[in-house]
């Protein structure tokens, strides 16, 4: 094959569903690198919810919106076939930010090398940015003890799920949010969650209550919505809510008003927002964190993929319906 291709975004999101009247599929020939550079053959695309963030025109962001008519961004996982650099040869594995294309051309900015070890989905699941994002959010901004209970939602999702086993491993007593009784059922019967909240049928206030009765000292936010005021309120003094994604507000018309001030007053809580691009430089620290709990068997995943390139047009949309289950990868 002398061509690839790779997908542009051409138009900003419109609050119809995410899909192809926002793209341009295009075909080009495969590149030869240059000095100082390699050719990547990507195997694996990762979706995140913050790509729906990236589409928009918001300059007022952590991270510079997709220009348009220009490549969709995200990362992935590849093999190096071609490499003009003396620090990557043909052959080795790598991951980082290719965006939305089979092959990618690099100067290894942004790109990791990983061992053979590591297929492609549980680089992308577990060491990719769910990890990263997981680590940072929960102990940097956290900073968890033995003995707390630690509230997250989106608990079934990449980062909500490693979040969870994370803590069960440091002690903690965790309850997840989620979606449906079959994602109450995994992360409680197979992750070990202590307790899990379905925010479409379960009664909010009374069941966040039974589950955190010495209240919340840990609220990993990624999805906004009525649950959040409940956890807000069963917050304990000296709480930390870290404030990871809002999916819930990222189509909607208006933002949810978020919870009033005087508790975090009378409680002083710390409340902080945080964005992986301003610490990826932190990633190897971040990573060794990490990897004792991979290697212990603390941390499992699972993973929703969909084949093709194209597909990345759509796949999007399970993040708003719920229906992916588990890290969404598109499969080259």
């Amino acid at each position: 094959m002398s061509q690839y291709k790779e997908i542009l975004l051409t138009a900003r999101p419109d609050g119809k569903p995410v899909g192809p009247h926002l793209f341009e599929v295009v075909e080009k020939d495969i590149p030869t690198p240059g000095e100082g550079e390699f050719l990547i053959k990507q195997t694996h695309m990762s979706m995140d919810p913050a790509m729906l963030g990236w589409m928009m025109p918001d300059e007022d962001s952590y991270i510079p919106p997709v220009a348009l008519n220009t490549r969709m961004r995200s990362s992935g996982y590849g093999e190096v076939v071609a490499s003009n650099h003396p620090d990557y040869q043909a052959g080795d594995k790598v991951m980082g930010m290719m965006g939305w294309t089979e092959y990618a051309i690099s100067n290894g900015q942004g790109i990791n090398k990983l061992t053979a070890a590591v297929d492609g989905e549980t680089a992308l699941a577990v060491f990719g940015l769910p990890g990263l994002t997981a680590v940072q959010g929960l102990f940097n901004v956290g900073k968890p003890q033995p003995g707390e209970t630690l509230v997250v939602t989106g608990a079934a999702g990449s980062v909500g799920s490693m979040v969870g086993q994370l803590a069960k491993a440091d002690g903690l007593r965790v309850i997840g949010v989620v979606g449906s009784d079959e994602k109450a059922d995994w992360i409680v019967k197979e992750l070990g969650f202590d307790g899990a909240i379905n925010y479409k049928t379960d009664d909010l206030k009374s069941t966040l209550a039974a589950l955190t009765p010495d209240g919340v000292d840990v609220f990993f936010e990624n999805t906004g919505g009525p649950v959040q005021a409940h956890i807000f309120e069963r917050m304990n003094v000296h709480g930390r809510v870290v404030v990871c994604g809002m999916i819930a507000d990222y189509t909607a018309s208006a933002p949810s008003p978020g919870p009033n001030w005087i508790p975090m007053i009378k409680k002083r809580l710390t409340v902080q927002g945080f964005a992986m691009p301003d610490h990826l430089a932190d990633a190897p620290q971040l990573l060794a964190k990490l990897t004792p709990y991979v290697m212990n068997g603390n941390i499992q995943f699972r993973t929703h993929v969909l084949d093709g390139l194209e597909s990345a047009m759509t796949a999007l949309n399970l993040f708003f319906s719920g229906g992916n289950k588990g890290k969404l990868l598109i499969k080259l």
